[in-house]
């Protein structure tokens, strides 16, 4: 059975004219590019966010754009000013004539550097800033399969694994993993041996009627997640921040996944261990919360 990636779009033809961001300039998708000398190019040296647009308007658009902040100060990255970016984000929309079913990959880099090698202060820019963003509606025609492998998500003295970094090596080898086991994403465990996250989304399970999710020690700081963390505690379904294990896994009644790109997305099967419902009744009820919230209109929360 073919894999299924979890950032898997719908065809857009529109796609291929897009307008692409590129440090002041908004330049055709074949045109745009960055220098071989970049930060980023030489050594994965920057930060992104992704972006989802619900009728007009970002999703949590400040908790991007404060992650962002924090992730750019953890590496010493010198952001140009939040005004300047979310004009730069809006200019973008408006060249590509975007309102709804949108998503934005906002990245910052270091900057070029004068010599190929990785100490900063060989940086002879500013940092680069780039935004793509394109007409994108999730093609999920089945819930997705995991395998746990051998990758873990490790300590944040060595790469904070909350931080949303270019520098993704070790979730891709885990999604390579994946795939050659016919999975379609990679479980990964911590360093405990607890379940943690997958190799690009945040993981849930449900039992009895339950929410669990990892502590959060080891995974990424996912805005997502905490959405639905706080839409279950608000409307009467117990959630739980908490170490667990493979077992809990394969026995549990339903499980998710979350992200800005496909919000909320049904496992089908861990390690070959077919789960309940796929989606479940708490993923369906979770989801609906979900929708409900973005596509609220400003300034008015559903049931958080």
């Amino acid at each position: 059975m073919d894999t299924l990636s979890t950032h898997e779009a719908l065809p857009d033809p529109r796609n291929a004219d897009i307008l692409i961001w590129v440090d002041g300039d908004l330049v055709p998708r074949p045109q745009a590019k960055v220098s071989v000398y970049d930060s980023g190019f030489l050594l994965g040296d920057g930060v992104w966010e992704g972006l989802r647009l619900y009728d007009g308007r970002w999703a949590f658009l400040d908790a991007h754009m404060d992650r962002l902040e924090e992730a750019a100060r953890a590496l010493d990255i010198a952001l140009p000013p939040r005004g300047k970016i979310l004009a730069a984000l809006e200019a973008t929309r408006e060249a590509n004539s975007m309102t709804s079913d949108a998503h934005a990959r906002l990245m910052v880099t270091r900057g070029r550097k004068r010599l190929p090698f990785q100490h900063p202060g060989l940086t002879e820019t500013a940092p680069t800033l780039v935004i793509i963003m394109e007409h994108s509606v999730p093609a999920a025609p089945r819930p997705v399969r995991l395998a746990t492998v051998p990758h873990i998500r490790g300590l944040p003295m060595s790469q904070d694994p909350k931080l949303n970094t270019h520098s993704k090596v070790n979730c891709v080898l885990a999604c390579i993993a994946a795939e050659k086991a016919g999975a379609d994403e990679a479980l990964m465990l911590d360093v405990h041996g607890f379940v943690s996250t997958t190799n690009a989304c945040n993981f849930f399970i449900v039992k009895k009627g339950g929410l669990w999710t990892s502590t959060g020690d080891y995974c990424f700081n996912g805005i997502t997640r905490q959405a639905v963390i706080d839409l279950a505690r608000a409307n009467g379904i117990p959630c739980h921040e908490r170490n667990f294990s493979l077992v809990d896994c394969y026995c549990a009644e339903e499980a998710f996944l979350t992200g800005t790109f496909g919000a909320q997305t049904p496992v089908e099967s861990i390690d070959g261990r077919v789960l309940g419902a796929a989606p479940g009744p708490v993923t369906i009820r979770l989801r609906d919360l979900y929708r409900e919230l973005v596509e609220s209109p400003p300034g008015e929360k559903q049931g958080i």
